[in-house]
């Protein structure tokens, strides 16, 4: 609440002291809003008298808006004027200073007429006599609906037993508009830059509610241009010892003869030059919070390290022709490349990055991007001007909710996880952990799209972006075409197949809440959970390799499979041995076609192995002679084979269906215990002629949820 703000010339603050400039540089200055939100507004203007401010904010908005009609703004002002005439902040000036900074600050990012309209008149529903039907009727739907949305945002508690049904509240009532949220971002850096005469415990948990969520906030909504200087009044109010020595490093780095930044751009400017491509190089400081960690990742700091150039172009071509001729011409680091313009973050940013290094160990980072990008990887959805331009009809959805078409993707996330969260702590849980993911990967999918999820998200995390709650049927995963279990953890860049179940009955294991990360994938596995307590979900695996099993017409009391009474008559001749008695091996269980070979065994008995069985290695390794057999006419045969699934209900029941189907008899069959959603079995089987091998494989790899079927190799001791 604006109220609370105070003056920060007054003693008590820790704020973000001035630094003594560096010498001048070429390029365009940063916009500086704490210059313009202080200095700019009040001036020289006595305290008792308010200053005609709303000049300021006419020549800044002028400057992004040529052509804006700035009649609603000098009625607003005129409105906010009079209605807060006679109040005043606690740091004793006239309280219309607030509303105005506020609008100044979105000005400077390029917000349009009706936001700053809005901000004008952002506190005057809740601070004095003016109502929301005088606001609609003087500005307009639009204006109204913005200002009783920070109406609504003013009256959030934050304090700690507040704060997941407020906040969740908040969303439900502003979210449908991201302008809203924007206003109030204003809000709290103008409110964060006059903390001033607060006591330090008070200064401590503003400073702190910023942090955990509305900085993230400014994260996700792409304002960079509010996200830094947040983070730097924060990092003064919670750090001032590592605040101060930042700021001595930025002192020293200042007085420094020779400016490696300037040096580098002088030569990429000659670069650029010579390659005839039209760009600007800028320098651009590095902010306290940014430095701060480059300090801690790298222990001493080179002069390159105090900045970043940032290389502006006119088209996205030009961007990647940058690119080229200063891998070309300069010294590149090629593990510092990436591309956003391919591939743009979650908060609309887009941008080439890479790094070159001289021959004396300086590296400079550069940004390389397009004047549009710039304006809004600084402004962010700030930038991207009224969402609600189109034409009337298609300003709403089919069921009556404002569309805003600029809204990020994450925005509409976070709308769809307050709708389907079970109740307001689950909500906040999930959103306090995504909030604090401060890096995204992209993954593709097969058909060539892609998934923007959080670092160390996982398979599950993956199905529930792409599939919703149709994931609950997913049952694995191939990962850049390789088999993976579900809570595989997925890298940028990995192409992800999910693979799904066709069973209705598939349902959720309460063992992927550990591997989801994701609010999205949280949410859905809790509300299942939550709407199905009489069947836990983490029985599932098991159920279906257990349950299933007793259910199956699988033997128990089968034979040994290498007792020689049960077994089918062997087609096979010994050459050098006729009538010698053979017995095939149930560690490979051969069949007719298969390449075999015999080793005499006690009794004169021959045991008949597959060549490639690892026991025919072993004998061989052991000096145990080979006795050469051949197969005769009989195709009856017994044959072992394997197959790997995905956990889910009645799989084994669907196997030995399948299985039967085929004419094969089950003679044994073993189901190991699941592991990580994954369940091995193992069947020996009769078949009536060998012939019918692969269609038994085939029809068994079809069953869903199977991945694998193979004939066993047994890796135990020989015979």
């Amino acid at each position: 609440m604006s109220a609370e703000a105070t003056n920060p010339a007054t003693a008590g603050p820790v704020l973000p002291a001035a630094v003594p400039a560096a010498p001048r540089r070429r390029g365009r200055p940063r916009i500086d809003l704490r210059r313009l939100g202080r200095a700019a507004l009040l001036g020289p203007t006595a305290r008792g008298r308010v200053p005609d401010a709303i000049g300021h904010v006419v020549e800044v908005h002028r400057a992004h808006h040529p052509d804006a009609d700035l009649e609603p703004l000098h009625r607003a002002y005129v409105l906010a004027e009079s209605s807060h005439r006679g109040q005043m902040r606690k740091s004793g000036e006239p309280y219309i200073t607030h509303p105005l900074a506020v609008t100044l600050i979105l000005a400077e990012l390029g917000a349009e007429t009706t936001t700053l309209t809005a901000s004008l008149l952002h506190d005057t529903v809740e601070d004095t006599d003016v109502t929301l039907d005088q606001v609609g009727a003087e500005f307009g739907a639009e204006v109204r609906y913005l200002v009783d949305g920070v109406t609504k945002l003013e009256k959030v508690d934050y304090g700690a037993a507040a704060e997941p049904e407020t906040f969740r509240k908040m969303l439900v009532s502003t979210g449908n508009d991201v302008r809203v949220m924007s206003i109030k971002l204003a809000d709290r850096l103008h409110n964060m830059r006059t903390l001033g005469v607060m006591r330090p415990e008070k200064q401590a948990r503003i400073a702190k509610v910023t942090r955990d969520v509305l900085i993230p906030l400014a994260e996700r909504l792409g304002v960079q241009a509010l996200k830094t200087e947040l983070e730097d009044l924060v990092f003064a109010i919670l750090h001032p010892e590592e605040y101060d020595h930042t700021r001595e490093l930025i002192v020293g780095n200042a007085s420094r003869a020779d400016d490696p930044l300037a040096e580098f751009a002088d030569a990429m400017r000659a670069v650029l030059r010579d390659a005839d491509i039209q760009a600007e190089v800028h320098i651009r400081p590095r902010h306290f919070v940014s430095l701060h960690r480059v300090a801690r990742k790298r222990g001493r700091l080179r002069g390159s390290d105090f900045g970043r150039l940032l290389v502006l172009v006119n088209d996205d071509a030009d961007c990647y022709a940058v690119l080229g001729e200063l891998h070309t011409c300069m010294t590149p680091v090629v593990s510092e490349f990436k591309d956003f313009i391919a591939v743009p973050k979650f908060n609309l940013y887009q941008s080439l990055h890479t790094a070159v290094a001289r021959d004396d160990g300086q590296v400079a980072e550069v940004l390389i991007r397009t004047h549009q990008m710039h304006k809004v990887a600084e402004a962010g959805v700030i930038a991207l001007g009224n969402p609600y331009a189109q034409p009337a009809e298609e300003q709403t959805a089919a069921d009556g909710e404002r569309v805003d078409p600029t809204r990020p993707g994450w925005l509409s996330r976070l709308l769809d996880w307050q709708e389907a969260a079970p109740d307001p702590d689950t909500f906040w849980s999930t959103l306090r952990e995504d909030l604090a993911q401060d890096r995204e990967i992209t993954v593709y999918r097969p058909d060539g799209g892609t998934l923007g999820l959080p670092d160390g998200a996982t398979c599950v995390d993956a199905a529930y972006a792409q599939y919703g709650d149709d994931a609950h049927a997913c049952i694995g995963a191939r990962v850049n075409g390789r088999l993976a279990t579900l809570s595989t953890v997925l890298r940028d860049g990995d192409t992800v197949q999910l693979l799904m179940g066709q069973d209705p009955a598939s349902e959720p294991s309460r063992e992927w809440l550990d591997h989801a990360h994701t609010p999205a994938a949280r949410i859905a596995i809790q509300r299942w959970l939550t709407a199905h307590p009489a069947a836990p979900a983490d029985a599932a695996p098991q159920e279906a390799a257990t349950a299933s099993q007793a259910a199956a017409p699988t033997p128990a009391a089968a034979p040994d499979a290498d007792a020689p009474a049960s077994r089918p008559r062997a087609a096979l001749t010994v050459v050098d041995r006729p009538g010698a008695a053979v017995r095939l091996a149930g560690c490979c269980t051969p069949v007719p076609s298969d390449d075999v070979t015999g080793f005499a065994v006690r009794g004169g008995m021959v045991t008949v192995h597959r060549v490639e069985c690892a026991a025919v290695v072993r004998m061989a390794d052991a000096g145990r002679p080979e006795v050469d057999v051949r197969w005769g006419d009989i195709a009856e045969c017994r044959v072992t084979l394997f197959a790997e699934s995905f956990g889910r209900p009645h799989l084994l029941a669907d196997l030995t269906e399948a299985m039967a189907a085929e004419g094969a008899e089950i003679v044994s069959a073993t189901v190991e215990p699941p592991a990580q959603q994954r369940v091995r079995h193992t069947y020996t089987v009769q078949l009536p002629d060998a012939a019918q091998l692969p269609a038994l494989i085939r029809a068994m790899r079809n069953v869903p949820g199977v991945y694998d079927v193979g004939r066993s190799r047994d890796q135990g001791p020989g015979f």
